[in-house]
Order: structure tokens, then sequence, then C-alpha cells
């Protein structure tokens, strides 16, 4: 099962609406489905929160160390609570998919991701699953560090909204750790609307004698 749920991003207002924070976006939508209220944990270095299921307890952290030092927020209470890297799901932005689009993996490497490089060293491990948002790419290289600290466009910011709110049909499945199950979930696309049926022909009258 996952234990541990991480949303990355940057802390403060200048970042909030940024694509690097759609990690941060993830949780809160988590967080409110969950009823779950985020606090700040200095022990943590960012926000947590505890959520008791059946199954034993959840925690949802959006580290406020900013990207680069992620892991000094997240590997001190996978550590003080005994949470294997493979118990642990972290969110985060994703430039090689489209807004709208999103992929569950385990383990890998970091990508030059550099919250994923500082949990990853962190932890001492890959294991960890990684829900991957897609924000797009802005096509050259060299703007990239720009780019994720760019707010989209509306049109994006909709597309990503409503990745995380199609994600949300997987959660349970997620933290029950049926990772096939949520995959299956996760990579389909949005359903498309079904087109409207084509009226029905009127009624003919029979011929008169």
């Amino acid at each position: 099962m996952i234990r541990l749920l991480v949303g990355l991003g940057n802390p403060g207002h200048e970042y909030e609406s940024t694509r690097h924070n759609a990690g941060f976006w993830w949780i809160d939508t988590v967080a409110h489905r969950l009823g779950a209220h985020l606090q700040a944990d200095r022990a943590y270095h960012g926000f947590v929160a505890r959520v008791n299921r059946p199954e034993g307890p959840v925690w949802l952290v959006m580290p406020q160390t900013y990207m680069n030092l992620s892991g000094k927020s997240v590997a001190p209470l996978a550590r003080f609570f005994k949470i294997a890297p493979e118990e642990i799901l972290v969110v985060h932005d994703e430039l090689d998919l489209l807004p709208g689009q999103m992929k569950l993996k385990q383990g890998g490497s970091a990508a030059g991701h550099n919250g994923l490089k500082d949990i990853q060293a962190q932890l001492g491990s890959p294991a960890f699953w990684r829900l991957r948002l897609g924000i797009g790419h802005p096509g050259v290289r060299a703007e990239v560090a720009d780019f994720v600290l760019r707010k989209p466009p509306a049109a994006e910011r909709e597309a990503i909204a409503g990745c995380i709110d199609r994600s949300m049909e997987a959660l349970d499945t997620l933290l029950a750790g049926d990772m096939t199950k949520a995959m299956m979930l996760l990579h389909a696309g949005p359903q498309r609307p079904k087109p409207p049926r084509p009226p029905k022909p009127p009624a003919t009258e029979p011929a008169a004698d």
C-alpha cells in the first residue's frame, strides 16, 4: 500500500500558480477529498497531514524547502514512521507529457527533475513511485528553467486541473497498492463525448384508400 503522498513545488505566493507547483495542486485536491488539514510541521520542513484509514495511517506532505531540497522533508518522515520507498508516491510536474496527460511509474532516473534527485539521494533509493503530471515543454532546453516557473495559460491550467480531477478516481486504488489497476485508470485519457444521436424520422401516415 501507499503510506506517504508527496506533492512537489516551491513555497511562497509568487510560485503557487506556476507549472512547477503541479504537485502541490494535486496534494491540495487529495486533502480536500480525504478531509485532511495540512499544517506546518518544522520537524519535517513542510505542510503535513495524517489521514487515518482502516488499513492504517496515510501521510500527506508538501515540502516547504524549495524544490531542490525536497528530500530534506520526505526522508526524515519516512525514516521516523518506517515507510519504505516502495510505499511512497511522489507527484510532480513533467515536461515530457502534455497538459492533461499523466503517467504512473516506479523508480527510474530523475530525468533532470531536481526535486526527484534530492528525494532519491536522501532516501538512498530510487524505488519510490512517481505520478507525473504533464505540463508540456517549451521546445528549447535553455528555456526550461523559466518555463516551469511561469504560470500556464488558462487552457493549459484547466487541462492540468482536469487531469488532477481524473486522478482522484484512482486514489483509493493507489492507496491500496494495486498499482497495475491504478495505471489502467490513470493512463486512460478523458472520455470523448458521445456524438448526439440522429433524430428519429417522423412516422409516416398510412396512405388513404
